[in-house]
C-alpha cells in the first residue's frame, strides 16, 4: 500500500521502518527536515503538505504530540482533508482529546474519508520491538480494512467503540500506569525515610501482590537514580491535562489522579519536563526535605 507518517519521532520512526520493512510505500511529511533524514536513500517520498500527501496514499499514520497539532495536520491549510477522498483512512496514534478526534472525523467523513482514534501504549521500546498495545475507535469494517498496516508493529489491538473511544481507553491507561509510578515512588521515599534498602524492599514487593510493570521499571529506575528521559514527564502532563479537562467537563469525580496531576505539576514547576516520570521521586524528596 501506499502509507502516509507524519510523526517520526522516537515511536512514530521505528513503527514507520517497520511499515517499509513489510513492503509498503512511505510518504512523509515533516515540519523538520532532519525528521525526515533517516529514509534518505530509500523509496520514501517526502511531500511539501499534508494534504498532498494524502492525495498520493491509501491511508496515512499520525503520531504528534498535542490536539492542536493532530487537528493542524488534518484540517488547516494544506491539511489532510484537501487530499482525502472516499475511502481514505486517517490512523491517529497520538494522545488527543476525545472531541478534536471527533471533530476531525467528522469533517474527514465529509469527504468520504475515515478516521480512526488508534493511541498506542508501551513506549519506544516497544515501538523498535513492533510490539505496541492499540486501543482504536472507529468503524469496526474500517478497522478490518487496515488491520494488516497495524499488524506491522502491534502485538494487540483492541476495538473500544466509535471515535473517540480509544482516546478514552488510552486516557484511563495513562491514569492507572502513571499513578503506579506515583505509588512506587511513595513506597521508594518511605523505605528511605525508615533507612531501608530500597532495593531489598523493591525485590521482596516484586515476589508478591505488588508486583508490577511499573514497579519493575521505574522502581528500578529511582534506586539507580536514572533520570534520564525513557518517556519525557512533559508527555505524561500533557495527557494528565486532557484527562483532568475531560473529567471537570463530565462531572466525574478523580480524586487519585487529581492527586498525582499535582506532582506531576510540581515536576513541571521543578524544572523536570524533559526528565523520565519516575523522578517524580524527586518532588516528594523536595517536599520531605521541607518538612525536616
Amino acid at each position: 500500500m501506499e502509507v502516509g507518517f507524519v510523526g517520526l519521532g522516537a515511536m512514530g520512526r521505528p513503527m514507520a521502518q517497520h511499515l517499509q520493512r513489510a513492503g509498503h510505500r512511505l510518504h512523509l511529511w515533516a515540519r523538520r527536515p532532519e525528521s525526515v533524514a533517516p529514509f534518505a536513500g530509500t523509496d520514501a517520498v517526502v511531500h511539501a503538505t499534508p494534504g498532498e500527501l494524502a492525495a498520493a496514499t491509501d491511508a496515512a499514520f499520525t503520531i504528534i504530540t498535542t490536539s492542536a497539532d493532530v487537528e493542524r495536520v488534518a484540517l488547516g491549510e494544506g491539511g489532510f482533508v484537501e487530499g482525502a477522498r472516499p475511502g481514505w483512512v486517517h490512523i491517529d496514534m497520538s494522545t488527543i482529546a476525545p472531541g478534536t478526534t471527533r471533530r476531525i472525523a467528522a469533517a474527514l467523513a465529509g469527504r468520504g474519508a475515515a478516521m480512526l482514534d488508534a493511541p498506542v501504549s508501551g513506549g519506544s521500546v516497544a515501538a523498535e520491538a513492533g510490539t505496541v498495545a492499540m486501543m482504536v475507535g472507529g468503524d469496526a469494517a474500517v478497522l478490518e480494512r487496515v488491520r494488516p498496516l497495524l499488524a506491522c508493529f502491534t502485538k494487540a489491538i483492541v476495538h473500544v467503540g466509535d471515535n473517540g473511544a480509544g482516546e478514552v481507553a488510552k486516557a484511563c491507561n495513562q491514569m492507572i500506569m502513571v499513578a503506579a509510578i506515583q505509588a512506587c515512588a511513595e513506597a521508594m521515599l518511605l523505605a528511605q525515610a525508615h533507612g531501608v534498602d530500597a532495593s531489598r524492599v523493591r525485590e521482596a514487593l516484586m515476589g508478591g501482590s505488588a508486583s508490577s510493570r511499573m514497579l519493575d521499571m521505574m522502581g528500578d529506575r529511582m534506586i539507580r537514580r536514572d533520570f534520564a528521559a525513557g518517556i519525557e514527564a512533559r508527555l505524561h502532563h500533557k495527557d494528565f491535562g486532557i484527562l483532568m479537562d475531560e473529567a471537570a467537563r463530565l462531572g466525574t469525580p478523580l480524586p487519585v489522579a487529581a492527586q498525582v496531576w499535582q506532582q506531576l505539576n510540581a515536576l513541571m514547576s521543578q524544572g523536570g519536563a524533559h526528565d523520565d516520570t519516575s523522578s517524580l521521586l524527586r518532588v516528594l524528596e523536595v517536599s520531605a526535605g521541607r518538612r525536616s
